[in-house]
């Protein structure tokens, strides 16, 4: 889906907080734009704006949509996915296939530079990957490389991805993600997240741009980077700009006074609804897969396993009463005027395996919440009403709206008279520190897909190291999430997938609520602009 114009507009372009699909910047250059004759870039940098936030630049320290806004277009992976396809193909890598069930080779080219003119080989390659998993950090990807046994570089252009289990059906997938991103053994520490400005100092980047300057969650400054050799072309544009915005309501002023070009997360339903109205926006609907979803932490919530009062059985009955609670359809229709629908699973619609079964196991059995049924269900276990459970959210992180989200969530679990819900929220910096340290015993995610595949909705949670920390453990789900990363038949690999669904419907670590699709808000005089089916933010302009 693409977006054209013959005139460039400054009243912009804005992307809804309702999705999880890329964005791609094809040729926005102010004053025209388009490919020089000789390749080069040229016109007007473009000014994109955002109320995300950047956990660290360091890849192996983050694992958040806002930090991976940025680094799409710094750091080179060996394979991406085809804007207009989930396909995994190469990007710097020159061809990537499995040389036996156990070993995956990467061929990368020769001359291969970084922007600071280091040498781009095979030990930098394998030093990503090394240092990922050696520095393990909570709020990093690493979970994601559960199946590395260990990576070798024979030559300088040569990469031999040891395996521990044959026929990874995802391992391809998880090359194009957040561990994915390639660094420069030169500059970044082996042991430590490696501090932002000094990643910046060195130019340690390798994708189309390179950041020139760098003001934490203030402003970032990109400009192309000449040595880049991947998938992309060079830049139409001669640099971005990215500005942070505090408050959805500045963004939304910026795109209206024609201030920024682009608009990346997160306007309100409300603030998309209102810029419909301007004849000079136009809305975009694309392809998407956010998920917005309840985390329960086994060890502080109610009866959970470092409380005075452990109990499993009981913390199990007040995981599904919330699930007997929720409302989702109010949700959806009273917080987001539909921008997101109800989610029943937790692979949400549209992806192989997808099922509901939390439709017919929680609330009415079709969809709606049953106070009367959460009522038994805490009865039967012995829980005394009303359950105190601490809820948090974070205020800036996924949009505006997040707080009458959780507004609604309180009410809803309160109008029951079964809980008395401590509602509080805590901006993203810290919120994402603090949720993986046990401070918040059930709180607020969201999740933007790495891959499009269901096991990106599966692996990341549900393996007993997994990206929440929220000491989630159960073998039968680990076994089932193993097994279908393998599995070569793709009809008994579809109903592992759904078993997985339903074993976790039964636990509850999670309790799904939303699914989004993209939304985007363009001013009529964009050009090139395309939501795209990868799930990454890109500046670049167009695959080769």
């Amino acid at each position: 889906m693409s977006l054209h114009h013959s005139k460039r507009g400054r009243i912009g372009l804005a992307i809804g907080a309702f999705g999880a699909s890329a964005l791609l910047l094809a040729g926005c250059a102010g004053g025209g734009g388009g490919n020089n004759d000789d390749g080069g870039a040229s016109g007007e940098p473009i000014i994109v704006g955002t109320t995300d936030k950047v956990t660290t630049l360091d890849p192996a320290g983050s694992y958040d949509n806002g930090s991976l806004a940025v680094q799409t277009q710094v750091f080179p992976y060996l394979l991406n996915t085809d804007y207009n396809s989930t396909e995994v193909v190469p990007d710097l890598a020159e061809s990537a296939e499995f040389t036996s069930p156990t070993e995956y080779t990467v061929t990368l080219p020769e001359g291969l530079k970084w922007a600071n003119g280091n040498d781009l080989t095979s030990a930098d390659v394998k030093f990503s990957f090394d240092r990922n998993l050696k520095i393990a950090d909570p709020n990093g990807a690493s979970s994601l490389l559960y199946n590395l046994d260990s990576v070798e570089a024979p030559d300088d252009t040569t990469v031999v991805f040891h395996l521990k289990t044959a026929n990874d059906q995802v391992f391809p997938y998880i090359l194009t993600s957040f561990p994915g991103a390639i660094v420069d053994d030169e500059v970044f520490s082996a042991d430590a997240v490696t501090p932002d400005q000094d990643i910046v100092d060195a130019n340690a980047f390798g994708g189309p741009y390179a950041i020139t300057s760098w003001d934490f969650n203030k402003t970032v400054e990109f400009t192309p980077n000449e040595n880049y050799k991947g998938l992309l072309d060079a830049p139409v544009n001669s640099g971005v700009i990215l500005s942070y915005f505090a408050e959805s309501s500045n963004l939304k002023l910026a795109v209206q006074q024609g201030d920024i070009d682009v608009a990346y997360r997160a306007l309100s339903s409300t603030d998309v609804e209102d810029l419909s109205k301007n004849k000079d926006v136009q809305i975009v609907n694309g392809p998407g897969g956010e998920i917005r979803y309840i985390v329960f932490n086994f060890n502080t919530q109610p009866y959970g396993a470092t409380t005075p009062e452990v109990d499993a059985a009981k913390a199990l009955a007040v995981r599904q009463a919330v699930a007997d609670l929720v409302d989702r359809e109010a949700l959806s229709t009273q917080v987001y005027k539909g921008t997101y629908t109800p989610l029943y699973s937790f692979v949400p619609e549209g992806f192989t395996g997808a099922i509901e079964p939390l439709k017919e196991m929680y609330g009415d059995g079709a969809g709606g919440p049953d106070a009367e049924k959460a009522k038994v269900t805490l009865e039967a276990a012995g829980v005394e009403t009303p359950v105190a459970l601490s809820l948090q959210y974070s205020p800036d992180h996924y949009g505006p709206s997040s707080g009458d989200e959780y507004a609604l969530v309180k009410s809803q679990l309160e109008e029951s008279g079964l809980f008395s819900v401590d509602l509080k929220s805590t901006e993203w910096v810290q919120y994402s520190k603090d949720r993986t340290s046990d401070v918040y015993p059930a709180y607020q995610l969201g999740w933007y897909p790495d891959y499009s595949d269901a096991d990106n909705y599966l692996t990341p949670f549900f393996l007993t190291k997994n990206f929440l920390g929220n000491h989630f453990s159960d073998q039968q789900t680990e076994d089932l999430i193993l097994q279908q990363a393998v599995e070569t038949d793709q009809a008994k690999r579809t109903q592992e997938i759904e078993d997985i669904q339903t074993r976790v419907a039964e636990l509850l670590s999670t309790v799904p609520l939303l699914q989004g699709a993209q939304v985007a808000v363009a001013g009529t005089g964009v050009e090139g602009v395309t939501l795209d089916a990868s799930f990454k933010f890109r500046f670049a302009p167009v695959t080769k």
